[in-house]
């Protein structure tokens, strides 16, 4: 059987531009195979607008400084649409929309569920960034769930108000233990009573409960209690801890100190003009020196604010097992001062964004003046 074959050649041809039989924009059919040339007076634009990207998220600093008497509280509203990602971008968000201008200087964020809490962090960097503001001090903390079925995040922020909210200063009460909700919400107004204040001062309570199904009525306790407070209630890890409930808060000072900062029991006041809020250091392993690290890079995240771990008003120690509390219990003695010790709270919970750690630590310390 006889097979034809037509062997195509690329023939490369130079010729004047002159002695081109075509006129530009012209069509002309060449006589051997059909083919038509083409020669275009399209030129590209120099002004064709170029692809865009935004750059790369910062990491969120690892301290920042606020002013004590424009301090403002908020708690994102719970959310039961769709996954992670999309509740923590409309969370922070909705806080964004929500704070009357102020700026937000402090994340503290609780996750439940099996998303990656890790993405907190990048969802920060992306909304902060495309609103043009600075990235907040960053908190981000699994706990056992949230009281709203399909709930995987809440969002607790610190923000800094345009006007004054707080003349006389503000103060830090430690995580009020008890076997009930209402047992430690009533520990803490007896301790706000101490300072003259009641539940109408309060600017933001946080429970922590063993069990959501034995404490359904936190919500409307806390809201009778302090009508005037942001408040969150989240269940700490998923099975049974102790206690069974510790509230903390924060409070408008009625009066002001005569010191600008008073170390009471449980509660610390002040009336200091700035304090300083940190991200999470976490902590690997569980011997004395991992432990003491973690307590080393706080303290160099705050000498860069002119603030040390000696003079704190509050500290949040979140601990992914019992097993390492007294050991950090131990060290922490050796960093805080053992006489004018901060608010606190040291609890159990689910994890941390990495989960090779088995404590992450943050504070407010209260800085040297000038800064």
């Amino acid at each position: 059987m006889t097979r034809s074959f037509r062997i195509l050649f690329a023939i490369p041809v130079i010729c004047s531009f002159t002695a081109l039989p075509l006129a530009l924009g012209q069509k002309q059919k060449s006589p051997d195979d059909g083919m038509v040339l083409e020669v275009s007076t399209k030129k590209k634009k120099k002004d064709d607008p170029m692809t865009q990207t935004l750059p790369p998220a910062k990491e969120p600093p690892s301290a920042v400084v606020a002013d004590t008497d424009r301090l403002l509280f908020q708690v994102s509203p719970l959310s039961s649409k769709g996954l992670l990602s999309q509740q923590t971008r409309e969370a922070m968000k909705t806080l964004l929309r929500t704070n009357h201008g102020a700026t937000i200087v402090k994340l503290r964020a609780f996750v439940a569920g099996s998303g990656d809490m890790r993405r907190i962090q990048d969802i920060a960097g992306e909304v902060f960034t495309a609103a043009h503001l600075n990235l907040p001090a960053l908190s981000v903390v699994q706990a056992g769930a949230l009281p709203l079925e399909g709930a995987q995040v809440v969002i607790e922020s610190v923000g800094i108000e345009k006007k004054t909210l707080n003349e006389n200063g503000v103060a830090f009460v430690s995580g009020q233990a008890g076997n009930s909700v209402g047992e430690a919400l009533d520990q803490m107004g007896k301790t706000l009573a101490t300072a003259g204040m009641d539940g109408a001062d309060v600017l933001r309570v946080t429970c922590f409960v063993s069990s959501l199904e034995s404490s359904q009525n936190a919500r409307g306790l806390i809201a009778a209690g302090f009508p005037s407070a942001a408040f969150n209630y989240i269940q700490m890890q998923r099975g049974p801890v102790t206690p069974a409930a510790e509230c903390e808060g924060v409070a408008r000072l009625r009066q002001a100190p005569a010191e600008p900062v008073t170390y009471l029991s449980q509660m610390v006041l002040v009336h200091a003009p700035k304090v300083v809020f940190t991200g999470t250091q976490l902590g690997f392993g569980s011997q004395e020196s991992d432990v003491r690290l973690a307590f080393d890079r706080l303290q160099k995240a705050l000498a860069s604010m002119n603030a040390n771990l000696g003079k704190l008003a509050m500290s949040h120690v979140y601990l992914t097992s019992m097993s390492i509390a007294e050991e950090v219990r131990a060290v922490r003695k050796t960093f805080y001062n053992a006489l004018t010790p901060p608010a606190s709270t040291q609890l159990p919970f689910e994890a941390l964004p990495s989960l090779d750690a088995s404590f992450g630590v943050d504070v407010v310390a209260v800085p040297e003046p000038g800064v």
